[in-house]
């Protein structure tokens, strides 16, 4: 199954860049008019209006082929079986700590699985201010 996922992106992802390059190589609407009036017909492999009908064609193909792998890649994203069975919300409530402190009433530090009265404050050292000097 993972093999032609593998296939199925890649296709997806030529069929992309194709499709790219190939409304890059198109005229625009202005380059119809010139060409009406044969000032590109000669230097063109498929004629004054070969090449929009040819390029035209093959980005409808490519298009229809980069749709149909994203249509193909979303359902089997959506059809894979989930190991766990629950949603992440479910996931986060079971990895919750153990309720040891909230019967004691101690509020919980954020972050951890101690309350705020297991953590002894650290000794502050006496304040010594030094004397100011005429007073």
């Amino acid at each position: 199954m993972q093999v032609l996922m593998n296939v199925v992106v890649a296709l997806q992802i030529l069929a992309a860049l194709v499709m790219i390059g190939l409304v890059l190589i198109q005229h625009g609407k202005g380059a119809d008019m010139g060409a009406s009036f044969g000032s590109g017909a000669s230097g063109s492999l498929f004629g004054a209006t070969g090449s929009a009908n040819f390029l035209s064609r093959s980005t409808a193909v490519c298009a229809a082929v980069f749709f149909c792998c994203t249509l193909a890649l979303a359902y089997v994203a959506n059809t894979r079986t989930v190991t766990s069975g629950t949603s992440v919300l479910d996931r986060a409530g079971m990895a919750a700590p153990a309720a040891s402190s909230a019967a004691s009433g101690a509020p919980l530090i954020p972050g951890s699985a101690r309350s705020a009265s297991d953590v002894a404050p650290a000794a502050a050292p006496a304040a010594s201010l030094p004397a100011i000097p005429g007073k």
